[in-house]
């Protein structure tokens, strides 16, 4: 009986060697490298009406449907364990002292979206854009939702809906689409090269 996750691999397995032992060691590089990318898409504004924003939410999309449900959860707990421990891995710095601030749900936000949407994509939600839509879309919303979940607990609901949400839906409409395209078509060039047909 072929299994579940041959049936539908994340693209990170569909790439990788097939043997097991070689794929650990490439599991851990991957981790290593997501998280790097996380703390540079944290660091690096980009200037966008009607404010600026960093590309942190659309590297937590990608990465968990890129990697998959565990291989992004394992990554991005690396990288909120690096921030917890005092690195400057967050836009700001490093330390605890983040998860109860402002940004605390947000963080939060990261482990659960990545789990969204690595368990979608595995499911086969990343392989055409109308259900890669439907992923990204549920990944956002579990992220914000958590993130405003907290400032409105920091702050009271209409503070948190005006500094945590509006300011961003243009700028998450964006990464949404960024994507929505990209991962279909990955897999379209990825695919066949690696034996997978969808």
């Amino acid at each position: 009986m072929t299994r579940f996750r041959d049936r539908w691999p994340n693209l990170a397995r569909t790439v990788l060697p097939a043997d097991d032992a070689d794929r650990v060691l490439w599991y851990g590089l991957l981790v290593v490298l997501g998280a790097a990318a996380l703390t540079l898409s944290a660091k690096v504004q980009v200037p966008f009406w009607p404010t600026p924003f960093t590309m942190q939410t659309l590297v937590v999309l990608l990465i968990g449907a890129v990697f998959g449900l565990r291989l992004g959860i394992a990554t991005v707990a690396v990288y909120l364990a690096e921030g917890a421990a005092g690195w400057p891995v967050f836009a700001g710095g490093g330390g605890y002292a983040y998860f109860f601030g402002p940004t605390g749900g947000f963080l939060v936000g990261f482990l659960v979206a990545v789990a969204v949407v690595g368990y979608l994509a595995e499911h086969g939600f990343d392989r055409r854009w109308h259900t890669a839509l439907i992923t990204f879309l549920a990944g956002d919303a579990v992220l914000f939702a958590f993130g405003v979940a907290w400032l409105a607990y920091l702050y009271g609901f209409a503070k948190a809906i005006s500094i945590g949400l509006m300011p961003f839906l243009l700028a998450e409409a964006v990464k949404i689409i960024l994507a929505m395209v990209a991962l279909p078509f990955a897999w379209r060039f990825v695919g066949p090269r690696f034996g997978y047909r969808h």
